[in-house]
């Protein structure tokens, strides 16, 4: 009796099976993610908009900013802040004498003598301008008026002068009649031979002194700002006064005698007044 066939187990044949059945390797890598991608998409674009979000609102606080810097009036920020420092000196000033101080003492601690001297003498000159603004005669008016022409002219040249002053000399010493000199300290020293190198009482140099195109027109612009103030207080003048005819008047009084008179009898000496300008009544 033969024995019958042997059969493999089951285990063996789900191995046999599995090997011969699964993928070989082929080394590529697996494609990305759609929705991954588009995730990172969007976080970046949301990170741009908040960017731009703090950009518009950081600008538009900054425009406020200098609307609002531009529309305060300086003068009133000036005369805001000088009250604000005239109440805080009263202030201070209230507190120091009710508790038994010297308040100008206790000031002067802050200062040096330099500075309080200079402060001083600003303050004094100060009143003394502010004591003569007020009209005293014709002479004093033009001190006043020179005075302030000569704060308007600016810094001298000083390397001009010095450019001049050494062309000077050096035409001078080229023609014999001023000897430069070395003392023996180093010092140069110009002797003028002759009398006629340096300025005397009687000298006529400077009428042949010839300014440079700007001073000239420096001039220029500063006689056209004068007369454009003289007339500019003239039409004022005239305009609060209602001056826009003949002047028929000697002072204010006799000006106000003359209106009572003209609103009485113009109507009446109207044809003779015409008659006149044209003159047919001579």
């Amino acid at each position: 009796m033969t024995p019958p066939p042997t059969s493999k187990p089951p285990a063996e044949e789900k191995s046999s099976s599995s090997s011969s059945t699964s993928p070989k390797p082929t080394g590529e890598t697996s494609a990305p993610d759609p929705a991954a991608a588009a995730k990172e998409r969007m976080a970046r674009f949301r990170a741009l908009q908040a960017r731009a979000k703090t950009s518009s609102t950081q600008n538009l606080k900054e425009a406020t900013r200098e609307s609002q810097r531009l529309q305060a009036d300086p003068s009133q920020l000036t005369a805001l802040s000088r009250k604000h420092a005239i109440a805080s000196h009263k202030l201070l000033k209230a507190e120091i004498e009710d508790s038994g101080g010297d308040f100008e003492r206790k000031r002067a601690w802050d200062w040096t003598v330099e500075e309080s001297e200079r402060w001083d003498k600003r303050v004094k000159k100060k009143v003394a301008h502010r004591d003569d603004t007020a009209f005293r005669d014709y002479g004093r008016e033009s001190e006043k008026a020179y005075k302030r022409q000569l704060r308007n002219m600016g810094d001298p040249d000083l390397e001009r002068y010095t450019r001049e002053k050494m062309a000077a000399i050096e035409k001078a010493a080229a023609a014999g009649t001023l000897e430069i000199v070395e003392t023996e300290d180093g010092e140069m020293i110009a002797v003028d031979k002759d009398g006629t190198f340096f300025s005397t009482a009687d000298s006529t140099t400077f009428a042949q002194h010839k300014p440079d195109k700007a001073a000239v027109d420096r001039l220029v612009e500063n006689m056209r700002k004068q007369e454009e103030a003289a007339l500019k207080k003239r039409r004022d003048r005239e305009a609060k006064n209602g001056d826009d005819g003949d002047v028929t008047y000697i002072n204010e009084k006799n000006k106000q005698f003359n209106q009572k008179l003209g609103r009485f009898y113009n109507k009446y000496t109207a044809e003779i007044r015409e008659s006149f300008e044209r003159g047919t009544m001579i």
